[in-house]
């Protein structure tokens, strides 16, 4: 072979080494534009089942199963703050089958596995326990038990004693706001509060995701309950009741009820203080309801001239019926003296020439005549008197006897005392902002600014100094009321009451703190009257709240009462 040949042979591999590079590039070019596309044809499918599910098919379903979303939705204050929710958490389950129907239930006696709980938990009772595992029955032996605590009931070697992961209610704030929340029984349902009132939003895998907000106020609610446990203490009182409420919208941001309980454990002591003094338990509630007598009467206009003179040296006699005051007060009152000094005589008097169906218009526009107005289930049906009220009823119930409500009736009522004369429902539910309540007119609004420097005149000059918190304009009235009991009422057991409004220049809130039996004690210089013992309570918890709600001190504004201010002697009252 020559080299011609041999060149053009080696020509010729080349070129076919070219043309084989070249054609295993095409492919490979063809190959990526192949996957690029079948990528490409995935994403758009994707998307638009992303599309697709988020125009048609909203959450779904199983949004818990992924993680998505709580088993029960949270429920948080005004702020946001976590007041309830659910996380996983062990359980201690007694399961006498796990070793098989002819076995025993456990693999060692029964007392000693007892006695083995109660090292792990030292508040079970080891009697209780034995009987419990002995009954063959299965079911919880603890709801709630620490991961450590699993760890070490595994090593028991009892199979029977299994500890399953569920979904827990917590409550991070312990009995805070606890008659408000209610709690979560063994059923997985609410009870109660407002986790019975939410179970089915709570629950439901459409809406559990976003929390349900109160009208709350985490803080306010604090300093409200810290106020009134104190004033149990100073008074030795069997509990207490407060709450403090928008006077334009009827939000509820505190409601505590005392004794209180843990929601997040509720056992036979807890269940004894599940009942709601707010808005479950009715009360003559006394003085309290002059200024209401005072406002329908001058809104009728047979109250006209505040400088009038009403008898008040002698007890009203009324058929068989006395009317009588807490003290002597002279010879005659007006009404700015009688309700400084909190005349049982002259409320009655005003109270007569206003007339009994004027009055009882007044109450049932109030709605003092039905269950209070909120969400919770828990509500009292006032003792009203029924049909026509003869002369003797009107007289009683225009200070606060012979009619029981509950302190939330109270708190509605003064706020359209105060708020330019409009009643409204109370809510626990967050009003969003510019949203308009609807309610309904109950007294003028010059009647309503009447009362205004009214119920600070009291606070200035009457039973209610001991409420005065220094530049936030506080009004109110004190109400000492006997309880009814067998035979009459009972003069030891007294039910002390103020009802509040701040800052009476412009209100805001209402708030009600109330004394169920208080003793007379060194705190309150062996007085069990409300002067003494709840308004002092209303004047620590107003500073503590009025910075929160944005609310400051003003120590050189103050309403303006010159005109009434000639009108008032001195003296003291109840």
């Amino acid at each position: 072979m020559n080299t011609l040949a041999v060149s053009s042979i080696v020509a010729s591999g080349r070129v076919e080494i070219a043309n084989t590079r070249r054609q295993a590039l095409t492919i490979a070019k063809a190959r990526i534009v192949l996957v690029g596309g079948l990528f490409s044809v995935m994403a758009v499918i994707a998307l638009l089942r992303v599309v697709y599910l988020g125009l048609f098919e909203g959450t779904p379903a199983n949004a818990s199963d992924l993680g998505l979303t709580p088993q029960r939705g949270d429920i948080v204050d005004r702020n946001g703050v976590p007041l309830a929710r659910a996380f996983p958490a062990y359980a201690l389950w007694y399961n006498p089958d796990a070793l098989g129907d002819s076995g025993t239930p456990l693999v060692r006696p029964v007392k000693e596995v007892a006695i083995a709980l109660n090292q792990i938990f030292p508040d079970m009772d080891v009697a209780q326990t034995a009987a419990r595992l002995a009954s063959g029955r299965p079911g919880y032996l603890r709801r709630r038990i620490l991961p450590e605590e699993a760890n070490r009931i595994h090593a028991l070697g009892e199979p029977a004693l299994e500890f399953p992961r569920e979904t827990e209610r917590f409550y991070p704030q312990g009995s805070l706001a606890a008659h408000v929340l209610g709690f979560v029984g063994a059923d997985g349902h609410g009870h109660v509060g407002m986790e019975g009132v939410f179970d089915k939003r709570l629950t439901d895998p459409a809406t559990r995701g976003t929390p349900a907000m109160l009208s709350l106020d985490s803080r306010v609610q604090g300093a409200l309950e810290d106020e009134l446990l104190r004033g149990i203490a100073d008074t030795n009182a069997k509990g207490a009741a407060g709450l403090v409420l928008d006077v334009e919208t009827g939000e509820v941001l505190a409601l505590a009820s005392l004794p209180s309980f843990n929601p997040n454990l509720i056992d036979n002591a807890g269940a004894a203080n599940i009942f709601n003094r707010v808005t479950n338990q009715v009360y003559e509630l006394g003085s309290t309801f002059k200024p209401i007598t005072v406002a329908a009467a001058i809104d009728a206009g047979t109250v006209t001239d505040l400088s009038r003179r009403y008898q008040s040296g002698q007890p009203l006699q009324i058929g068989g019926f006395r009317i009588r005051d807490s003290h002597n007060f002279g010879p005659s009152l007006n009404v700015p003296e009688a309700l400084i000094h909190s005349s049982n005589i002259v409320t009655a008097q005003v109270a007569d020439e206003l007339g009994g169906p004027r009055l009882n218009a007044i109450m049932r526009s109030l709605g003092m005549n039905e269950r209070p107005y909120i969400e919770l289930p828990a509500r009292g049906f006032p003792l009203w008197p029924k049909g026509e009220w003869p002369r003797i009823t009107t007289m009683t119930v225009s200070y606060g006897h012979g009619i029981a409500v509950t302190p939330l009736h109270l708190a509605t009522a003064y706020a359209a005392l105060v708020n330019g004369g409009i009643w409204r429902p109370a809510t626990l539910r967050k009003v969003a902002p510019g949203e308009v309540i609807q309610g309904r007119r109950v007294f003028k609004a010059s009647t309503s600014a009447r009362m205004r420097q009214l119920l600070r005149m009291i606070v200035v000059d009457g039973t209610g100094k001991k409420a005065n918190a220094l530049g936030y304009r506080v009004g109110g009235k004190t109400g000492s009321a006997e309880k009814p009991g067998v035979g009459g009422y009972q003069r030891s057991s007294l039910v002390s009451t103020f009802a509040a409004a701040f800052p009476m220049d412009h209100p805001r809130y209402v708030i009600i703190a109330m004394l169920d039996e208080p003793q007379g004690t060194a705190a309150t210089s062996g007085q069990r009257t409300a002067g003494w013992n709840a308004a002092p309570i209303v004047g620590r918890v107003v500073p503590r709240i009025g910075p929160l709600l944005g609310i400051m001190p003003e120590p050189h504004r103050d309403v303006d009462i010159s005109d009434l201010s000639p009108l008032v002697g001195n003296g003291d009252g109840e």
